[in-house]
């Protein structure tokens, strides 16, 4: 009788603790500047489903990421989504970000970008407000490597920039 309770009691405790389950809202961003390519280059690690949901939500409530039928547009609207939340500042100036493409991995979409033309880093203002809009518990953690200097942050919807100064 004991052991059919305690068995019982090994099941049940389980299911209690999933119904509480929560689910975390991040992405990360490493930003890398490649001097020798006068370049700063940028990756974007974001859940996959959070990002489809934020794109359903702007542009197209039909849109699938990551299937095999994925529609041509999502690159036009991954491109113009990520231009408008994601913003940078090198030395007090505004920088074009230019979208180079993205791909999948398992759960996650690693979206690629660029900066060209970068001679000098003395400082570097990232804005990521990437999911701010659809998940007020979304954080950014924002990783970079720039003049041998690894530096990192994390944005939330309280603080969404950043300033770093390389000198």
């Amino acid at each position: 009788m004991k052991l059919s309770k305690l068995l019982l009691l090994l099941l049940v405790i389980p299911l209690f603790a999933f119904t509480s389950f929560h689910k975390y809202y991040i992405s990360v961003t490493q930003v890398n500047y490649i001097k020798e390519k006068q370049s700063l280059q940028i990756t974007s690690r974001i859940f996959i489903d959070d990002f489809e949901n934020v794109l359903k939500n702007k542009y197209d409530k039909n849109l699938v990421l990551a299937g095999d039928d994925e529609p041509k547009i999502v690159d036009s609207y991954i491109e113009k989504y990520l231009k408008e939340k994601l913003t940078i500042k090198i030395n007090k100036e505004n920088v074009k970000i230019i979208y180079i493409g993205k791909e999948y991995d398992g759960d996650i979409m690693r979206c690629y970008l660029e900066v060209e033309n970068v001679n000098n880093i003395k400082s570097i203002e990232i804005s990521n407000q990437v999911l701010f809009d659809m998940y007020k518990a979304q954080q950014n953690i924002v990783k970079t490597k720039i003049n041998s200097q690894q530096k990192s942050a994390i944005l939330s919807t309280q603080d969404k920039n950043v300033v770093l100064n390389f000198n």
